[in-house]
């Protein structure tokens, strides 16, 4: 502030405008120091609170997911196409002839139109695109088929780490991915508000998971990214009275708390020790958390599959969010840098 007012002053002294009377130079400085003002609104007007309940999240992604192959029961004998064309489960179709497809109903109405000859298949397989050829079979009612099972869109249940004061929230902590490991290409997707009534208990070895259920079909918000940091999106209601604003903090090790919903529709404190803080590598693998928490070990038997994104509080300051479990201890696992996802 004082180095843009040394500027201005220096400026309009060189320019002889020191000679204005004292009414006008007395303007200007306000005027600069009232521009100052307005920028740090700006930048410093973001106000967070902390999350730590559960959506149900529909998400819509570029492409139609292949999750099976079968074969075609033809006059000939049986055909795969898919299959004949290198297509694996796992894959996931995104344009015929160019023409782009991102449900199953796009697929069927392609289908319906066509008369014959190979399509041009876009793909992207193991992350990669690709483009194979597929000759569709006729089967014994007479319709062509691609020998594919696909599905539309993609649900689960995550936990939002954190909203800010426009209503906007950020979840998980991680990217949603394929069993490859591939990140999903997100067009849109609602978010619901949803209610936990089990636990399916961590083992070692054996990734645990809450199970939910949707407390009303009617979205409460929208999905609008998906990336390697977590789930981002927004409210369409945000009421700022009912949410607990926090501050952003630093992790360092030792004691901490997460907040988290396993039972209901509420989110609550439980104890952890940040074994390891590490801000130069890795993207959401920041800190090592290890469960001290008594009643939640007993209850969840550690972190499990839908509390990613919990947020992790220190000393009042919300300074991360859960991410993964580890397989071999199921009380210990990762957490991001909150940094990292704002």
């Amino acid at each position: 502030m004082q180095v843009l007012f040394l500027f201005c002053y220096k400026y309009f002294t060189y320019m002889n405008i020191v000679k204005l009377k004292k009414l006008t130079l007395a303007l200007i400085i306000v005027i600069c120091f009232s521009f100052i003002s307005i920028f740090n609104v700006s930048a410093e007007g973001i106000k967070y609170y902390i999350g730590g309940n559960v959506f149900g999240f529909n998400i819509n992604t570029e492409g139609v997911l292949v999750v099976g192959i079968n074969d075609v029961i033809t006059d000939s004998g049986i055909i795969s196409p898919c299959e004949r064309a290198g297509i694996m489960e796992g894959d996931v179709l995104l344009a015929f002839n160019e023409k782009a497809v991102n449900s199953p109903s796009d697929v069927a109405t392609f289908m319906n139109s066509y008369e014959t000859g190979e399509i041009v298949t876009k793909l992207l397989h193991n992350g990669k695109t690709k483009l194979v050829d597929i000759t569709p079979a006729k089967d014994l009612t007479g319709k062509f088929r691609l020998g594919v099972y696909l599905r539309d869109d993609l649900s689960g249940l995550g936990t939002v780490t954190y909203y800010t004061s426009d209503g906007s929230f950020a979840s998980l902590g991680h990217a949603v991915t394929d069993g490859n490991g591939t990140t999903y290409n997100v067009i849109g997707g609602e978010v619901y508000n949803s209610t936990i009534v089990g636990v399916n208990k961590a083992e070692k070895g054996k990734a645990g998971e809450l199970k939910g259920m949707i407390i009303n079909t009617k979205s409460i918000g929208c999905i609008e990214r998906n990336s390697c940091v977590g789930l981002y999106g927004k409210i369409d209601k945000f009421n700022v009275k009912n949410q607990i604003e926090v501050e952003i903090g630093k992790a360092k090790p030792g004691g901490a708390e997460i907040y988290s919903t396993v039972d209901g529709i509420s989110p609550k404190y439980y104890s952890i020790d940040i074994v390891k803080a590490d801000y130069i590598t890795g993207t959401n693998k920041n800190f090592v958390i290890k469960i001290t928490d008594k009643e939640l070990l007993k209850t969840t038997g550690g972190i499990l599959q839908g509390m990613s994104g919990s947020p992790i509080l220190q000393n009042g300051k919300l300074v991360g969010a859960v991410t993964h479990v580890f397989l071999n201890d199921s009380s210990r696992g990762y957490g991001i840098a909150i940094q990292n996802m704002i």
